[in-house]
């Protein structure tokens, strides 16, 4: 990966969480209306949530993090394609992960409900990211020549660190 191409990635991940935090707040919003305020069971409630707040991610992720790939896929999808590859990864990894850790936490741990979702929304982001950014909103797979690759690495490293191959050849080496 380039410098490029992690500094990139760096702030995709920023953008990714500030959607995933405003996701949570729908997610906890919605649950707390279901839960408390309806008096729905709190597994029941919680699916509920998640796919709205899936559905809220998706949006933001498509027109924010993900913004730069919607022109750029490797199959040229339609939005519709990229909601379903959505939430048959993402989707159902937070909505299964949700309801084991709900499970476990909530209902066997006796946490609260909404801090027990909390530990669980967290758990889950990181392989979140990873599918999104690998899968769902992949770009167009690149082949790169085995030769470019160990210039593209050095050009990471500080000034001081880079051993430059292509330095002039009127300077002098050694002190």
């Amino acid at each position: 990966m380039t410098c490029r191409g992690l500094r990139s990635t760096g702030l995709r991940w920023f953008k990714f969480n500030v959607v995933g935090g405003i996701g949570i707040a729908v997610q906890l919003l919605i649950l707390a209306v279901l839960k408390t305020g309806l008096g729905l069971n709190y597994l029941f409630a919680t699916g509920l949530a998640v796919e709205v707040a899936v559905v809220h991610n998706f949006l933001w992720h498509e027109g924010f993090t993900w913004k730069d790939r919607r022109s750029k896929s490797s199959h040229d999808e339609s939005r519709l394609a990229r909601f379903v590859k959505f939430s048959l990864t993402t989707g159902v990894f937070s909505i299964a992960g949700n309801l084991v850790f709900m499970r476990l936490l909530a209902g066997v741990g006796k946490l609260n409900y909404l801090v027990a979702n909390g530990i669980t929304i967290a758990a889950c982001s990181v392989g979140n990211f990873l599918v999104s950014d690998g899968f769902v909103f992949a770009e167009a797979r690149q082949t790169i020549n085995p030769r470019e690759l160990g210039a593209r690495r050095t050009k990471c490293l500080p000034v001081f660190v880079r051993r430059d191959t292509h330095a002039p050849s009127n300077q002098r080496s050694g002190p």
